[in-house]
């Protein structure tokens, strides 16, 4: 399925967009179950706090029990991406071969890697500046109800560019692993550390480091700073599939 997929009378990105159907059907599912999470907490949860603030307490639907609980998934969110471009994006296709195939097809190891890329970072990058911009939105309409601080990780990353660009660095991160180890499961396993390690820094609270801080410099540095590291994981990306296609392809 996958050589036809990758046959040279298809476009590459459109292949790999049937290759990993699944993963942009559970991305689509899970934009729609917060974006309806988020929208319930701004119509009902949030006025109803307005109304009542002597209301009965109940964990599950504490508007800020449930807008804490959105922000920390929206801010990991990138591990998950993460570890599924270095297994299922890149790494299983190299250690299984299937790669090499496509490679035969008139598909070059750079137009591959490119297509695989592109198919990703699309639909990663829209769907969670939808995401950011409406959480941003609710955080900021509701906040009379809300105690969370911005500069609190799970406010401050999702609320932001800093989210698009932590999704993207990991969707670069995870396709580097993938092309430098070879293999899917310690990709997983690598791609997912370093993502991590970056969201803990760049999500720390920023009001016990730097006091004097706002919002707007701390998003626009921690992003530019991050779409740097993107643009270096991606062209090292490159440069290692180029060098070792060649070496290969030298031997043979």
């Amino acid at each position: 399925m996958t050589a036809l997929a990758m046959s040279p009378t298809a476009r590459p990105q459109r292949a790999v967009l049937r290759l990993h159907r699944p993963a942009l059907t559970v991305w689509g599912a899970f934009q729609l179950l917060v974006v309806g999470a988020l929208l319930w907490v701004h119509l009902f949860r949030a006025p109803a706090a307005r109304e009542d603030h002597f209301a009965s307490y109940f964990v599950l639907t504490d508007v800020n029990n449930i807008m804490n609980f959105l922000g920390e998934v929206l801010s990991y969110v990138s591990v998950a991406v993460a570890a599924w471009a270095g297994a299922a994006l890149t790494g299983r296709e190299l250690e299984s071969g299937t790669a090499r195939l496509a490679w035969t097809q008139s598909v070059t190891p750079a137009r591959w890697l490119t297509a695989k890329l592109t198919a990703a970072a699309v639909p990663l990058t829209a769907g969670t500046t939808l995401l950011a911009l409406l959480f941003a939105w609710i955080w900021t309409t509701d906040q009379d109800v809300l105690v969370t601080n911005w500069s609190w990780d799970r406010v401050l990353v999702p609320a932001g560019p800093m989210s698009v660009a932590l999704v993207l660095f990991a969707l670069a991160v995870g396709t580097l692993a993938g092309v430098a180890l070879g293999r899917a499961l310690p990709a997983l396993a690598v791609a997912a550390g370093i993502t991590y390690a970056a969201r803990y820094f760049f999500g720390r609270k920023w009001d016990n480091i730097w006091p004097d801080r706002h919002f707007w410099p701390v998003q626009l540095t921690a992003t530019a700073v991050l779409l740097a590291l993107t643009a270096l994981a991606v062209v090292a990306a490159f440069a290692l599939l180029g060098r070792r296609t060649d070496i290969k392809g030298a031997a043979v």
